[in-house]
């Protein structure tokens, strides 16, 4: 009778641990900007994907800003909530993140940043987007018929910096004579502050632009031009207009983070390689019928080079220089 009192008991023990391991991790989603804003979009779409799919219990909060509140949410998340991992955005709440994840040791902390992690619970990741954008450069110097090319970015940060030099790498490399116009409107969302700065781009000459922010694609499309988009695939937005773009996807990186912490091996890391395209954190965004409309050899060197890169046989340069 004891033995079969034992055995009951282990297989119930056994259960309530299999139950317990196949529990969703609660994660809590906090973002500097609106979730329109593709940055955090792609973050926020791969936590939608994995509670879709019943991985996590996700809740969120955006459009939170620089003024001090990140750190009081935090504070207020970790105290109350109690959640597994936080994901989110640092840069202009670098210190307020770092400071609270260092009061909260059993939580991790996953934030796009771009310093290194912080031991114990503090990972990095970031949007390592060059190598398409050195794609979507291939197809826009071939493409550009004045040879001025404009594009309308961010805040001159390394981040930044690091795509836009990718793009420019590939337009001089299908077109060496080509000028590329880059401005900065300082600010990670202000669409008509970009749409501004392309229409001024287009009235000194561009006739393809890149999207690195919002805004961009609306003053192509007015002026009937090309336009490649960031971030995710924004053929949408005007599909006469936009021929591809760099795309991010965070699916790979918040599946490995997700495995991670549900075993219980979570560390502090930089995740910087699950945002390349040799890991599918990047790739090219479809091409939309556009295939039809561009030149037969540049299509070819895009493909090859698209190869090559996956393969670990090209490399991008990563220029974090201001352009």
């Amino acid at each position: 009778m004891k033995k079969i009192w034992f055995l009951v008991s282990a297989i119930l023990i056994l259960l309530s641990f299999g139950l317990a391991q196949n529990k969703p991790l609660v994660v809590f989603g906090a973002y500097a900007t609106a979730i329109e804003e593709p940055w955090d979009g792609i973050i926020h779409s791969a936590l939608t994907a994995a509670a879709d799919a019943g991985q996590i219990e996700y809740s969120l909060v955006d459009d939170i800003g620089y003024s001090g509140d990140m750190e009081r949410i935090l504070r207020e998340v970790a105290e109350e909530q109690h959640p597994d991992i936080i994901f989110g955005d640092a840069f202009g709440n670098e210190e307020a993140v770092r400071r609270i994840a260092k009061d909260y040791p059993e939580i991790a902390f996953v934030f796009g940043s771009g310093l290194g992690p912080s031991e114990p619970n503090l990972s990095v990741f970031d949007n390592w987007i060059h190598e398409p954008a050195y794609l979507s450069g291939l197809i826009a110097g071939a493409e550009s018929a004045s040879g001025k090319i404009g594009v309308v970015a961010g805040h001159p940060v390394p981040e930044v910096n690091r795509i836009v030099n990718a793009f420019i790498q590939g337009v001089k490399e299908s077109n060496e004579d080509a000028e590329v116009l880059v401005s900065f409107i300082n600010s990670w969302f202000d669409p008509a502050a970009a749409k501004e700065a392309a229409l001024a781009q287009i009235s000194a000459g561009a006739d393809v632009l890149f999207a690195e922010r919002f805004g961009v694609i609306d003053a192509a499309a007015e002026n009937g031009l090309l336009v490649f988009g960031s971030m995710s695939d924004q053929n949408s937005l005007s599909p006469d207009h936009v021929v591809t773009g760099p795309v991010w996807d965070m699916n790979p990186t918040v599946q490995y983070l997700i495995k991670q912490v549900a075993a219980g091996a979570y560390t502090a890391q930089d995740l910087k390689d699950f945002s390349m395209m040799a890991k599918g954190g990047a790739d090219l965004a479809a091409y939309h019928g556009f295939e039809d409309r561009l030149g037969a050899n540049i299509l070819e060197l895009v493909a090859s080079r698209r190869d090559e890169i996956k393969n670990g046989l090209f490399r991008v340069a990563i220029n974090e220089n201001t352009p």
